[in-house]
């Protein structure tokens, strides 16, 4: 039960109960259990690891009071905005978008996080709540909690990132854009490093070469990341199996780490209703995986995320971009993706394809007889990413492509927007 106290103008909520299921919703809803504080200035929250997670000014100068500002556990801030709400549902499939403090492929948005009140919560809200003075006559847990809250500084938590980096091999760079689907609160195990390919377009997967873990090294990250985790695991129910192409590990090595995670980091005892497991795919990965692979994650209790890189369908543009396989290899992937997401109920495969301004003339073409004349109907499954090959360089007439090629797609049809953990 939420204990509260109120000390003149600043309320203390302990273990408040949110939302225990990832929902699609035009207005602000909190997940999991979390404690707050509301100060005349700012409404702040924490995990169960007494670390703050989330912050909204309460100024008039707050850009709106339906919008915040959310901490990674990467130690990131990054600004939901509405920007409209149907105009970025539409292009992203959620009704906040998250405004990054890093360069991405993000065709709408703004600069939100350099607002003067938004930079400035972000940089000062621990001062806020070194400021914040109670009564000594004050509960023993409400005096406990401000002293954990506030030894978490803004230096600790970005050790705590590096510590969760260090666990499993390094930074997440880039996360599967079906994240989206739980706000992107996934815990990150890697089970092979690096990718594949290394196209030459790409700027946000990592130079590694790839390889596959040992099973006593995924099991070494699982037993780190539940320590790192903590009090506050129960808050998680959904897992990112990394790096960049998890698909093209050992299947049986795939399956197995996948259940040992999610056994032992409690995620089907968590607060947060259903699990979901989430990792990328190559083409070459998805067609050679067995058949028995998925018939297994099917039986596993937990949706399915496979996000596979397409790119085009168009070898001149495939070339151009530096993808080693063939528009014919694309097109097998994009067939097999059908048959698994038709066959399997809790298995989901996704898509990415990249647009630009400046790619041969056959890319959109080729495209659309993939995704509108290749199907004989509109289906549910099977999201398309489309993705800005530039970053950092918004374009009217891209984002005008976008809004007629996903009417013309009969697969869900949203903009990728790119993060990293």
């Amino acid at each position: 039960m939420s204990e509260t106290y109120r000390c003149r103008d600043i309320a203390f909520s302990l273990e408040k109960r949110g939302a225990d299921q990832y929902t699609k919703t035009s207005y602000p809803l909190r997940y999991g259990v979390f404690s707050e504080i509301e100060t005349p200035d700012a409404i702040l929250q924490f995990n169960l690891n007494d670390e703050i997670i989330q912050a909204r000014g309460k100024g008039r100068d707050w850009p709106d009071p339906q919008e915040w500002l959310k901490r990674t556990v990467g130690n990131d801030w990054i600004y939901y905005s509405t920007g409209g709400y149907a105009g970025v549902f539409e292009a992203i499939g959620e009704y906040y978008l998250p405004n990054t403090p890093y360069p991405t492929n993000s065709l709408i948005g703004g600069k939100f996080l350099s607002l003067p009140s938004v930079a400035r919560l972000a940089g000062s809200w621990h001062d806020l709540l070194r400021d914040t003075a109670v009564g000594h006559d004050a509960p023993g847990a409400i005096l406990d909690f401000l002293s954990r809250v506030l030894a978490n500084s803004p230096a600790v938590l970005q050790k705590r990132a590096e510590a969760l980096f260090a666990i499993s091999g390094g930074r997440v760079t880039v996360l599967p854009p079906d994240a989206r689907h739980v706000d992107y609160n996934v815990i990150p195990l890697t089970v092979a490093e690096g990718c594949l390919y290394k196209c030459r377009f790409c700027r946000v997967k990592t130079d590694s070469p790839f390889r596959e873990m040992e099973p006593g090294e995924v099991d070494r990250q699982i037993r780190g990341l539940k320590s790192w985790y903590g009090p506050n695991l129960v808050n998680y129910n959904a897992l990112f199996v990394g790096e960049h192409d998890a698909l093209c590990a050992d299947a049986g090595l795939l399956t197995a780490s996948i259940h040992k995670a999610c056994t032992a980091l409690g995620l089907f005892s968590s607060v947060m209703r259903g699990a979901s497991v989430f990792l990328f795919a190559s083409v070459d990965s998805l067609l050679n995986a067995p058949e028995w692979l998925f018939e297994d994650l099917e039986r596993f209790p937990a949706a399915i995320y496979i996000n596979v890189g397409l790119e085009s369908a168009d070898q001149e543009t495939l070339d151009r971009l530096g993808k080693p396989v063939t528009a014919a290899m694309i097109t097998q992937a994009f067939a097999r993706m059908q048959a698994i997401n038709d066959r399997f109920a809790n298995i989901e495969v996704t898509a990415n394809f990249i647009i630009d301004e400046e790619l041969p003339e056959n890319h959109i073409p080729a495209f659309l007889r993939l995704v509108r004349d290749g199907l004989n109907r509109k289906k549910p499954k099977g999201c398309i990413y489309l993705s800005p090959r530039r970053i950092g360089r918004p374009s009217r007439s891209i984002l005008f492509d976008f809004h007629r090629l996903k009417l013309e797609s009969r697969l869900p049809t949203f903009l990728y927007i790119i993060q990293r953990l």
